[in-house]
């Protein structure tokens, strides 16, 4: 048995455009223009390629975009003095503070300063809180995408069991939370978890999220199990040659050539979730200037 690829690229394609008719719609109907503000510190040049992307793709669905690029040794009141000026200004209902920050700046008290309702990232304690108690919340991107290609693979998934191998705010709980609205049995696993393998091969649904290239082995999949492999890890290339040259590629935290002959569906990486995470953005800017304007439809 060989998995069905769960191919992210054309199923983000559909969200954009579901966007981008919004935001037409948006303009037409209540002259509201929705706009996000994107802010990286530093040359991280995985965040800057990240970063210009969101920017291309906020534009090309007729959004209001702006970037804010600030050198490294930015200080911590200036970005939190930039932050409160997105945070009064009308023309932005979405802010999102590209991550990591360099290792001088507090992470917590910045994204504390962002305005909940312009919280498009899902970071705030507000959204989360929210999130937990089931209420309307703005949830992270990339678990939301998560969501949306289970969904679109596997229908209702009322019943059904999860494991989410990874506990971090940004991916692991929140797709828990998501997962247990969807009627799902959750289990939490991460590092400390006794006997994972064995965990994982109860799961109907396996998501990994914990940050270590190639750590699920394919005897670790249920057979037929769906797999979302939220990993991006940087490694060498398997031919000497080209390892020797430097070159590296891009794995998921998922042993795909074993898994792909266990699973039922899987994502690869790159071009599975990793396409969903900006649409889902443009998605979430879109909620949060119609909740913000007083827009219910």
């Amino acid at each position: 048995m060989t998995a069905k690829i769960i191919e992210g690229l054309p199923v983000a394609e559909r969200l954009r455009a579901e966007v981008t008719a919004e935001v037409a719609r948006l303009r037409a109907e209540h002259g509201l223009q929705p706009g996000l503000a994107v802010v990286l510190v530093g040359e991280d040049p995985a965040s800057q390629a990240y970063v210009k992307s969101k920017g291309e793709q906020s534009l090309a669905a007729g959004m209001h975009s702006v970037t804010h690029r600030l050198p490294a040794d930015t200080k911590q009141d200036e970005l939190l003095r930039l932050i409160a000026d997105l945070n009064a200004d009308p023309l932005i209902h979405g802010i999102l503070v590209q991550l990591p920050l360099p290792k001088h700046l507090d992470e917590k008290p910045v994204i504390d300063a962002i305005d909940p309702d312009k919280d498009v990232d899902g970071l705030h304690v507000v959204n989360a809180g929210r999130l937990v108690a089931g209420l309307p919340a703005l949830t992270a991107c990339t678990p939301v995408g998560c969501m949306v290609l289970l969904r679109d693979t596997l229908g209702d998934l009322t019943g059904k069991h999860a494991v989410v191998v990874g506990r971090s705010r940004l991916v692991g709980k929140p797709i828990g939370q998501l997962l247990l609205a969807a009627n799902c049995t959750v289990t939490m696993a991460h590092s400390k978890t006794v006997d994972l393998p064995a965990v994982c091969r109860s799961a109907d649904i396996l998501v990994a999220a914990v940050g270590q290239p190639r750590m699920i082995r394919g005897d670790w999949i249920k057979p037929g199990a769906c797999v979302i492999d939220v990993g991006i890890n940087r490694v060498p290339f398997d031919n000497p040659e080209q390892a020797a040259l430097g070159k590296t590629k891009l794995v998921g935290d998922v042993n795909y050539k074993e898994a792909v002959q266990v699973a039922g569906s899987i994502t690869p990486v790159p071009k599975g979730v990793g396409p969903m995470t900006v649409a889902c953005l443009l998605q979430n800017t879109v909620t949060a200037a119609k909740r913000i304007a007083g827009i219910d439809s």
